[in-house]
């Protein structure tokens, strides 16, 4: 089991932070997230990339057209695949809010594929096993994907996988810990 290490990026004090760290802060909690949390503590430390990653992640969560199970289905898949304790707490009770079935989610947590699932999941499940774990899909996957989703839909589904990886290797880097008083719902994988 993995144990608790100091955060590698914890917030920078407020009265440290530059015109454009302010700009940048101010920016994200005035919008949809309501404050700067999580992944962005540690990107404030770039304060372009952390504006750029933000705007990015504004459209894939609060304005992208799929359905919001599908989107935080994907969000989990990707936040299993990199073992992200935080990213997953945070969208886990997204995805269940969303109508995403708790079996459905417990079997990504195990690292197994859900059985039962709804077409679209099995749809989308398939397409992020394949690109996660052999860098791109078949066919096969890809086309049933598109029946599902369509072109912008496919597409935004491996961009928030990618998104979602992205974080997770800061977060994960970082040593972002759990907010006080959270244990991690995720097992953690035999090295």
């Amino acid at each position: 089991m993995n144990m608790p290490q100091p955060e590698r990026f914890p917030p920078i004090p407020q009265e440290q932070w530059t015109e454009e760290q302010k700009q940048v802060a101010a920016s994200i909690a005035a919008g949809p997230r309501g404050e700067l949390r999580g992944p962005f503590l540690a990107l404030l430390r770039s304060p372009g990339l952390a504006m750029t990653v933000q705007q990015v992640g504004e459209y894939l969560r609060f304005k992208c057209p799929l359905e919001r199970r599908i989107a935080e289905m994907a969000t989990l898949i990707a936040a299993r695949h990199w073992t992200q304790q935080y990213e997953w707490q945070s969208h886990y009770k997204h995805a269940m809010k969303a109508g995403l079935s708790p079996a459905v989610a417990q079997a990504i947590a195990e690292g197994r594929r859900p059985d039962p699932m709804a077409e679209d999941e099995a749809a989308l499940f398939d397409l992020l096993a394949e690109v996660l774990h052999n860098k791109s899909a078949c066919d096969v996957t890809y086309n049933r994907a598109l029946k599902c989703f369509g072109e912008q839909g496919t597409i935004e589904l491996v961009t928030i996988a990618g998104y979602y990886a992205m974080l997770a290797m800061v977060l994960n880097l970082g040593r972002k810990a759990l907010p006080a008083g959270q244990q991690p719902m995720l097992p953690w994988f035999p090295n």
